[in-house]
């Protein structure tokens, strides 16, 4: 009877979870089946779910009608720049409030984090009139910046959780050898916490890939667009005409990067955001 009812509950289990997965993915299969419709079929009342004939046209048109590869290229720009950016703010700040006892850790901490609580919004204006008056418009260094700035909070307290569970003999150890505090945090400390910083990198990576407020407000020039910027902006070939096509192929393309990267790192990311739960 045990054995039985434990086989149930699995079954539902298994049910249940494959009808979060088909929800969650529902949107997205729903764009790559647009984007292999002719244009026929996309825009024909009642809707078609299934594309009678495949086709690779939309995906020809984004890159062939629009300069797609540039606002590719922006995007892998700045979210690495903005990445690279914030890991090197916070990994460094991270350890020292982990390992270095400060005064006043805690406080520094909430600080932190109440600066992360705030809105997009609020700091749009003032970052719009310092990237005016440096001369950043339309340059990656308008967004890389702020999208590091943004992202050291969430760094620093992942690393913070993180940095704490490493045994501090390995620090002590490698004092007595004459590393200094720079040394053991780049060639011991680092390496032991491959898996939250690649958790810290990825979400970072994805926030400023996605980002469109910022990337809208400080890039004017088409050829300066990212991709969120460059989607929003196709269009067909009058003001009534919309592309939904290519818009699906567009978003396909941009979001399968994302897609590969997640699901090849999946192992790191779920041991990074558990770290620093149990403690130690």
């Amino acid at each position: 009877m045990n054995s039985h009812k434990k086989t149930t509950n699995r079954i539902l289990l298994i049910v249940l979870v494959a009808l979060i997965i088909s929800y969650s993915l529902a949107p997205f299969l729903w764009q790559v089946l647009t984007s292999i419709k002719p244009e026929k079929e996309v825009i024909s009342i009642p809707p078609t779910y299934l594309p009678t004939k495949v086709s690779f046209e939309n995906y020809k048109k984004v890159f062939m009608e629009k300069p797609f590869g540039w606002w590719i290229f922006n995007s892998v720009l700045v979210a690495m720049g903005a990445t690279l950016l914030a890991l090197a703010a916070g990994a460094p700040a991270a350890y020292a409030l982990a390992r270095l006892r400060l005064r006043g850790t805690g406080v520094i901490l909430k600080l932190i984090l109440v600066g992360a609580l705030f809105p997009q919004i609020v700091y749009l204006l003032p970052l719009f009139e310092m990237v005016s008056a440096l001369g950043l418009m339309n340059n990656p260094l308008a967004l890389i910046i702020p999208y590091a700035a943004l992202n050291v909070p969430f760094v620093v307290w992942i690393l913070y959780s993180f940095f704490r569970q490493v045994p501090g003999d390995l620090e002590d150890a490698a004092l007595v050898d004459g590393f200094s505090r720079t040394g053991i945090l780049v060639k011991i400390i680092l390496p032991v916490s491959a898996p939250a910083l690649a958790t810290t990198a990825i979400l970072v990576f994805i926030f400023a890939w996605n980002e469109f407020l910022f990337a809208f407000a400080f890039m004017s020039r088409k050829l300066a667009y990212t991709v969120p910027v460059g989607i929003a902006t196709l269009s067909g070939g009058s003001p009534y005409v919309i592309p939904w096509g290519q818009i699906a192929a567009a978003i396909v393309i941009t979001t399968m990067p994302v897609v590969i990267i997640i699901l090849a790192l999946q192992r790191r990311i779920v041991q990074g955001l558990t770290a620093g739960s149990v403690k130690g």
